[in-house]
């Protein structure tokens, strides 16, 4: 199967055209988002080390994390309406500055409470990242390339994560803290330069057609037709349901998990914890490339996933004995790798419900389920922690509860978003017909 190319030239009329100008201003957009990624996640592999910089218990080592994803979520609808109304550029480089000083921040806090509010100011940053390099897809390619796109975009996320787990542990246990984060704050300069110097909104000739924005009535008029289009909602809560398994894995818990309740050390854990963004990596270039080619495989492919990872954890916490077996726990970060690529399934069915001038918000509001669910169990899992002296069995089991709420959402939304989705098409090829050549 070859890949299909980012730089295609086949497009619509009236599509941005593609091309090698394309993937390097999107390109600048993704490196941007590959930072903020670096800096999300570089507390998963320092929770340790955190807890005793800081010496404080499971629930508030977890509040670091819980407290950036509720920053997180919280600005995903305004963060959509000002990369809406104001442009690609001017919100990346608003939250390159924001998460670059939240990075330095937490590197020289000298107390939690100020390392909490570095995390929150890096939190802000990096809510503007993600929605902005989905625009920038939409503006510079073909809108078939949407699924691929945005696959690209999670894979330079994972990208992202695997330099956390790899390069940055290595040079916090070998410069140490304050080395280790200030250091890593200099890419957060370096894309900084690039985005100013080189990032553009859209194509020449490609310019969105101007519309009014008019303060607090523009906002509501932007949210409100986003979420009464079932394709936005069923957008958010597939993203709801697969992203936060792996997020929560990967951005507090797993390390700890693996070394105190599974009996490895930080290496093998630091391992297993690659194995996640690896398979990450290779399912994100699958998924696709699957949707690419068959729209249709969008709900299967994310309910797949959510399945398998339900039936995985189950087998991983239910396992007798002390510790699961090595095979089981390679098994479990493998599935927990196709969380990323499916949560991107939620974008898949926001973008065809909206036109292009909502896309920002609609982006937005289905960007906030996953972080939701994650910001939800990673609070669990450190409350059940404290109430059950370090039961991960117990702790963990909290995922199939917002599992459950996540499928029920899904199934009740499905045919209205597709029926609604199938309107559409049939209307724009109506109107196809009847524009005269």
């Amino acid at each position: 199967m070859s890949r299909p190319s980012l730089s295609s030239s086949s497009a619509l009329p009236g599509d941005p055209p593609g091309g090698r100008r394309a993937l390097t201003v999107w390109g600048i957009g993704v490196s941007v988002y590959f930072v903020a990624v670096i800096f999300r996640t570089s507390l998963g592999v320092a929770g340790l080390d955190a807890a005793d910089r800081f010496h404080v218990s499971a629930s508030a080592l977890s509040t670091f994390s819980i407290l950036q994803l509720l920053v997180y979520a919280g600005m995903q609808i305004p963060v959509g309406l000002l990369v809406d109304r104001l442009g690609t550029k001017k919100v990346l480089t608003l939250g390159v500055v924001l998460f670059t000083a939240g990075q330095i921040g937490f590197a020289l806090a000298p107390s939690y409470g100020m390392a909490l509010a570095s995390r929150a100011l890096l939190g802000c940053g990096d809510a503007m990242t993600f929605i902005s390099v989905l625009r920038l897809g939409t503006r510079w390619f073909p809108a078939r390339r949407g699924p691929l796109i945005a696959q690209f975009a999670g894979l330079a996320g994972m990208a992202g994560n695997l330099v956390s787990t790899l390069v940055l542990a290595r040079l916090l246990h070998g410069v140490g803290w304050t080395a280790a984060f200030a250091g890593s704050s200099v890419a957060g300069l370096v894309v900084l330069v690039l985005t100013l110097l080189f990032l553009k909104d859209h194509p020449d000739g490609h310019e969105p057609e101007p519309f009014p924005h008019q303060g607090a009535a523009y906002v509501r008029r932007q949210i409100a037709a986003s979420w009464r289009e079932p394709g936005t909602r069923l957008g958010l809560w597939v993203h709801f349901t697969t992203q936060f398994p792996a997020m929560v894995f990967l951005l507090l818990w797993g390390l700890p998990f693996l070394v105190e309740a599974q009996g490895l050390s930080r290496a093998t854990a630091g391992d297993l914890l690659t194995l996640v963004v690896l398979s990450n990596m290779v399912v994100g270039l699958v998924y696709g490339q699957i949707v690419a080619r068959h729209h249709a495989a969008r709900l299967p492919l994310a309910l797949g996933t959510v399945l398998a990872t339900a039936a995985v954890w189950a087998t991983t916490l239910v396992y007798p004995g002390e510790h699961a077996p090595m095979w089981l726990l390679i098994v479990l970060c493998a599935v927990l790798g196709a969380c990323g690529p499916a949560s991107m399934l939620g974008f898949d069915f926001a973008r065809p419900a909206n036109p292009p001038e909502r896309q920002g918000t609609a982006s937005g509001i289905t960007n906030m389920g996953g972080f939701v669910a994650s910001m939800t169990t990673l609070l669990a899992v450190g409350v059940l922690l404290d109430l059950t002296n370090d039961n991960y069995r117990i702790a963990f089991s909290a995922v199939f509860v917002l599992q459950a709420l996540g499928l029920t959402q899904i199934f009740r939304l499905r045919a209205r978003a597709a029926r609604r989705e199938r309107e559409r098409l049939v209307a724009s090829r109506v109107e196809t017909v009847h524009v005269p050549a």
